[in-house]
């Protein structure tokens, strides 16, 4: 597809084509939204300059990086249109190797006997296969053409790191309310678009800006369906008054906003960090916002349920030890009943680890020690804590000395756990929020016996607990 992309703004067929393609930009004067990625210098606006053709100084190869309806397309088009370039569009959900060298060799005749340079645009480029991204790899060096791609998943993993690091990344962001209204304004009134003849509420374009999510596309779209909705299709008679977009006229042509999250994308792991992190942060109405969307995604609630069990461990831990309990309960019952009722389950694990007390002590006592065991901090079990089943064993010294803790008083007795190597290592650090507020003190008396008494090797001089202790050795 060459640069007829759009058509012309005032062929009468246009007026058949969808709202959202009428109104498409044709100068980058009229996109909105994007003003940080457009500025003076800018690798965007320095390639629709008609004096980068031929400059070595000009972007060869950019990747627009951004979620649906921001422009991805629109840009390359008026990058090409603008600096005089050959616009080719090719799609990588439908486009093979063999379409590609097509393109790439129709733009190098045409700079050899035309000396016209080509915009070769590749929507969903990160659907397109090693092989067919290192097809483009050649052209793009020799500046046959100038490469600009569009994803909406993260380049760094989806674009292969040859093509990568000859391109210039550039992140487009979702439109803000104010920039949707700017188009919606537009749309209503341009001769492109629905020509003054229907208006819309404040309430109604606050609706339809609501739905979109950022989304330009989508809200031209919906406008478009809400004005057919109050026109009937219909042309409007002379001097009669003009329909009115309402929000209930919104309503009707749609039902619920259409969540943008890719389960499989940035969005996916975005959302689900926000959503921990909002748990972590004792915010139980961040926390449910970020559930409602995943949910409303379609996002498996297994999942969600299994990252609650996680924070209610890695949060809350011995602050409040049976929030635990309760997060395994909500992640059993979510897979017996699943979903809708589901998520009022998943909604009571949420609060529950949003409010409660909050301690990563058993989190950082684990790292801290497998970070021991990882430098090589093992040491030999003590003799007296080693199993003795057999008498050769027992020959050995193996449970010799041991104190049973439960002939101790306050069940705590005097001897060594710690290999001899490790002996002072202390890992579990409580703080001062929930059950650990009371946990804290007992556990410094515990270890003044354990530490203090200056039995560090087990008592080998008497008979204490080793009756009892060799009934119960695990």
């Amino acid at each position: 597809m060459t640069e007829d992309l759009f058509g012309a703004a005032d062929a009468p067929e246009d007026m058949t084509r969808p709202l959202a393609v009428r109104m498409r930009p044709s100068t980058l004067a009229e996109v909105v939204g994007q003003d940080r990625v457009l500025g003076e210098g800018s690798p965007l606006r320095r390639l629709a300059n008609p004096a980068s053709k031929g400059s070595l100084t000009a972007p060869s190869s950019i990747i627009l990086f951004g979620p649906p309806g921001v422009g991805k397309t629109t840009l390359a088009y008026i990058v090409a249109k603008q600096s005089g370039r050959v616009f080719e569009e090719l799609s990588a959900v439908t486009s093979g190797v063999k379409d590609v060298r097509a393109v790439l060799q129709r733009a190098h005749e045409r700079l050899v006997a035309q000396g016209r340079e080509t915009v070769l645009f590749i929507d969903e480029v990160h659907r397109f296969s090693k092989s067919q991204q290192d097809a483009l790899l050649p052209s793009v060096e020799n500046r046959d053409v100038t490469f600009i791609g569009a994803t909406t998943e993260n380049p760094s993993f989806s674009v292969i790191s040859p093509l990568l690091s000859r391109s210039v990344v550039v992140k487009l962001e979702a439109l803000e309310p104010d920039d949707l209204q700017v188009l919606l304004t537009r749309a209503l009134d341009d001769q492109r678009g629905l020509k003054g003849e229907v208006k819309a509420s404040d309430e109604a374009i606050d609706e339809i800006i609501r739905m979109a999510s950022g989304d330009a596309r989508k809200s031209l779209t919906i406008l478009e369906a809400a004005a057919g909705a109050v026109t009937g299709d219909k042309e409007r008679k002379k001097g009669a008054r003009k329909p009115i977009i309402t929000p209930e006229a919104v309503g009707k042509v749609m039902d619920a906003a259409t969540v943008r999250y890719d389960k499989k994308g940035d969005d996916h792991y975005d959302v689900i960090s926000a959503f921990i992190k909002s748990m972590r942060g004792s915010d139980p109405d961040a926390a449910l916002h970020y559930l409602a969307r995943m949910l409303r995604a379609g996002e498996d609630p297994r999942f969600i349920a299994r990252r609650i069990m996680i924070a209610s461990a890695e949060e809350v831990g011995m602050a409040a030890p049976q929030i635990l309990q309760v997060t395994v309960a909500a992640a059993q019952a979510v897979a017996m009943i699943g979903m809708p009722e589901a998520r009022i389950i998943l909604s009571e694990a949420t609060i529950a680890v949003a409010t409660a007390p909050k301690s990563n002590a058993s989190y950082n006592a684990i790292n801290a020690a497998l970070a021991d065991v990882d430098a090589g901090l093992i040491g030999q079990v003590p003799l007296h804590l080693r199993n003795a089943p057999t008498k050769l064993m027992k020959s050995w010294g193996n449970h010799e000395g041991y104190q049973y803790a439960h002939d101790a008083p306050g069940a705590v007795a005097a001897q060594q756990y710690m290999p001899d190597e490790l002996v002072g290592h202390e890992y579990y650090h409580p703080n001062e929020r929930g059950y650990e507020h009371e946990l804290g003190p007992r556990l410094e008396r515990i270890r003044s016996i354990l530490h203090g008494s200056g039995n560090t090797t087990g008592s080998r001089d008497g008979n204490q607990g080793t009756a009892a202790s060799d009934s119960r050795e695990a």
